[in-house]
């Protein structure tokens, strides 16, 4: 009998039995298997900088915020210069040194003209009589600039106030002698910075 035949002889106990019939031709053949593969995306590997990298944009940021400032606060600073001094860089002051023939003070005008520094003296307020010092000239650039301004201090102990001329720092001192100002001379400014010294501590 062939495979999945039917006996259906005569005195054979049972009956038919059922039985599923395979072809021998589709048993041998293989059809080949998918296989489906299931793989994970990809991982984004996110690169790790260097932290000197960090380090030196940080740097570069606070470089650049340092070189702004500094010209922000440049600018901001000449902007109340203009707004206190005016253009030319002027400075106005009354004081009493002993110029004046009443009780009216003298009047001071500091100019720093084009670097040249200027001082006009109105004696007792009358410009009929008006002097003018000249102070030092400046060479630096941007020194036009520069406010002037005044200060009546006795510096050498005669009792009547010296003038004090401050060029941001520097100081120029002239004397006051016999109704008038003249400049420190050579010898006199060794006493005279002791005294400045002195005053400022």
């Amino acid at each position: 009998m062939w495979e999945g035949e039917i006996d259906t002889r005569p005195g054979t106990r049972g009956s038919a039995r059922r039985t599923t019939v395979t072809p021998k031709a589709l048993t041998n053949t293989s059809y080949p298997k998918t296989k489906t593969k299931t793989t994970a995306a990809p991982k984004k590997t996110r690169h790790q900088a260097h932290p000197l990298l960090y380090l030196g944009v940080g740097m570069l940021v606070m470089l650049f915020l340092w070189t702004g400032l500094s010209a922000a606060s440049g600018w901001f600073n000449t902007i109340l210069d203009d707004i206190h001094y005016g253009r030319p860089r002027t400075f106005q002051t009354d004081a009493m040194v002993g110029h004046e023939s009443g009780s009216t003070p003298s009047h001071f005008i500091a100019i720093n003209l084009n670097r040249h520094i200027e001082i006009i003296e109105l004696p007792g307020g009358d410009a009929a009589h008006a002097r003018i010092y000249i102070g030092p000239q400046l060479f630096g650039e941007g020194d036009e600039l520069i406010p002037v301004t005044l200060k009546f201090v006795d510096l050498n102990g005669d009792k009547k106030p010296d003038m004090l001329v401050d060029l941001r720092g520097s100081r120029v001192v002239f004397i006051n002698e016999k109704g008038t100002f003249r400049m420190a001379q050579p010898a006199e400014r060794r006493q005279l910075e002791q005294t400045l010294q002195r005053s400022d501590g």
